[in-house]
Order: structure tokens, then C-alpha cells, then sequence
């Protein structure tokens, strides 16, 4: 290509190309340029003309080659590109979103991208640009239970109620056990994260045992009480309340919320609360355990301290434990509920209603 073309130019170019290459004013490439057709007027080797103009070799025959075609005033104009694709036709994405609300062809279970590209006849990326601009995400699901007990309304009230205004000079404590927390230790030890990789542990693992964590929550300042326990039976849920009484300044109101485990129904637990009139169970409805603030405790325990550790025997798992709790008592957060009673019926009320 670079014999095929020679470059003269004439004195009235020349002192042209000299003023663009001078003009600090001018676009970069305008200046590039220019340099291109004066050394290369000059004689200079393609390779000397590129690196004196810092531009690729390729670069150099193109403006030479422009130069020789338009004149100056082909280099001060870049060629006009064409045009892009044209958009999807409305009707096409309007298919597409129809597709995507309905239900897929066969036994398949949702539409995929390119399932989607496909029955359309459209590209894999068109098909995902749709979707973001849609906020369609046919790959999630998300579930639900919707609970069928006949007092749902009258119970959420009173919980809500509990945790939005408790009473005064009363603790509002939220009870319950996370049963069956293995004490799982790995068969090797696994690799520390390091920059461009994650840790690593064993898929398999070896089992030491079994414990069970009573928690009572205290909805005012955020702090725990709780007990490692091997089963969780009335006679247990019963040692943990006679911890609670001890721990509870004599003489104060104790609401507690619960659920519906058979073991809080116990006729010894229901006896057990005779004798400590102090004490008032507010159960939460059927299939509600998110109602129930405990839980958000223990799902921080699960992915903080239990999910990725390490216990060589149930010990070592109860001290691990014991140790969260108390790191979680030197800095409790008050537990703040923001969703009123009204607000939560009322979403429920969108939900389906379950079959008898």
C-alpha cells in the first residue's frame, strides 16, 4: 500500500499543512494529520512518518491515501459512518413482553434469554436490553405463605402494637429457639481469600453433634438472653423461662411474643405461666414467623458466626455461640418496627387467597 502512493506537495498545501500543524487551537487529529502529509513529503520512511507522528503505521497510508484522493481538506473532515440498526419495531417488543408474562411452551418452567431470542427471531442482547428497560427478571422467583388463621388480624394488631408502642414500665421480649444447629467441621482446611480469588472450603464435612439455642430478644434495647440447650422440649423451654425470671427485675411486666411451636402450648408451660402472673404470651399467627423480631437475630448468628465456621465438637460450637451473644450485648440496637398494622393487612389482602 505504501508503494502505491506518492506524495507531492504543492506550496500553497504545504504552508497550510504547516499552519494546522502549528495551531494549538486545532483538534489533535487535524495536527496528526497534517504532520502525516508533510513528512511524508519529505520523503520520510513510513515507519519514521508514524513514529514522528504517533500515530500506527496503517494510520499513515489512510491520511496519505485521503490526502491524495481530497486534498487538505480531506483531512479535516472524518467520512460519514453509516447508519446504525434501525429500532425494534414496536410490535416486536410488545410480543416479547407478552411472551415474557405468559406461560413458556412445553413443561419448561421459564423463559430464558435465549429461548426467548428464539421464538422471536431476535438477538439474545435485544431480547435482555427489552427486559432491563421493562424490569422483567424471568429468572427470579420469589414465595410467599400467606397465613389461614382465623385471628390473623387480631394478632398482628397486638404485636405490632407490642413493638411500635409497648407498654410503659413493661419488657416486650420476642422468644424463640433455632433448634438443630449442627457443629460441622471440614474434612481439610480451606484457602484464605486472597486478590482475584475467594476463600475456598470442602464441600464435605464431618458431623459432632447437635445443640439447640433458646433466645428471648428485648425488643427495647436490642439485647439477648440467651441458653444452649441439647433438646428442645417443654422441660427446656421451661428452664429458659426460670433463667428469664431471674434475669428480670422483680415486679416488671413481661410480655413475650411466641409462636405457635406445640411446646409453648405445653399444659406445664401454660401452668408454669399461672404461677408467674407477670408473665403474658402474645402468639403470632399461623405461617407468620416473620412477625416474630427473634428471628432477625438469628439469621445474623447464621451468617455471621455459623454458616462458614468450623467446630471440632458441640463445645466448641456453644462457646462460639455464647461468645456472639455477648459481642452482640456490649452494642445492641434498639428494635425498630416502621410498618403499621394497616399497611400490613393491607398487603396481605393482595395476596391470594389459600385453597381449603
Amino acid at each position: 500500500m505504501a508503494q502505491d502512493i506518492c506524495v507531492i506537495v504543492a506550496a500553497e498545501d504545504r504552508a497550510r499543512l504547516a499552519a494546522v500543524a502549528g495551531d494549538r487551537s486545532r483538534p489533535l487529529k487535524h495536527v496528526q494529520r497534517a504532520r502525516i502529509v508533510l513528512f511524508s513529503a519529505d520523503r520520510l520512511p513510513v515507519t519514521e512518518v508514524a513514529r514522528r507522528a504517533g500515530v500506527s503505521r496503517p494510520a499513515v497510508w489512510r491520511w496519505q491515501r485521503r490526502y491524495g484522493e481530497q486534498g487538505v481538506d480531506g483531512l479535516l473532515r472524518d467520512k460519514s459512518r453509516p447508519p446504525g440498526k434501525p429500532p425494534l419495531p414496536f410490535a416486536t417488543v410488545a410480543r416479547v413482553l407478552a411472551l415474557t408474562c405468559s406461560e413458556p411452551p412445553g413443561e419448561t418452567t421459564h423463559w430464558t434469554g435465549r429461548a426467548m431470542a428464539k421464538a422471536v427471531a431476535i438477538s439474545l442482547r435485544s431480547v435482555q436490553r427489552i427486559w432491563a428497560t421493562h424490569r422483567l427478571q424471568p429468572h427470579r422467583i420469589r414465595t410467599f405463605k400467606r397465613s389461614n388463621d382465623p385471628a390473623f388480624a387480631e394478632k398482628v394488631e397486638d404485636i405490632v402494637g407490642l413493638y411500635m408502642n409497648p407498654p410503659a414500665h413493661a419488657m416486650v421480649l420476642s422468644l424463640d429457639e433455632k433448634s438443630q444447629i449442627q457443629a460441622l467441621d471440614r474434612t481439610q482446611p480451606g484457602l484464605p481469600l486472597k486478590p482475584g480469588k475467594c476463600g475456598t472450603m470442602t464441600h464435605d464435612y464431618k458431623r459432632h453433634g447437635t445443640t439447640t439455642l433458646f433466645a428471648a430478644f428485648n425488643v427495647l434495647d436490642g439485647t439477648v438472653i440467651g441458653r444452649c440447650m441439647q433438646r428442645h422440649r417443654h422441660q427446656e423451654f421451661i428452664r429458659f423461662l426460670n433463667s428469664i425470671e431471674r434475669a428480670v427485675p422483680p415486679g416488671k411486666p413481661i410480655h413475650a411474643i411466641v409462636d405457635n411451636y406445640a411446646t409453648h402450648k405445653h399444659p406445664k408451660v401454660l401452668a408454669w405461666l399461672e404461677r408467674h402472673p407477670r408473665w403474658v404470651f402474645h402468639f403470632t399467627p399461623t405461617s407468620a414467623s416473620w412477625l416474630n423480631a427473634v428471628e432477625g437475630f438469628f439469621s445474623a448468628l447464621t451468617r455471621k458466626r455459623l454458616k462458614r465456621g468450623v467446630f471440632h465438637s458441640v463445645v466448641d460450637l456453644q462457646a462460639a455461640i455464647n461468645r456472639y451473644i455477648e459481642q452482640h450485648n456490649h452494642d445492641p440496637k434498639p428494635f425498630v418496627w416502621t410498618k403499621s398494622s394497616e399497611t400490613i393487612l393491607a398487603k396481605i389482602d393482595r395476596l391470594p387467597v389459600p385453597s381449603e
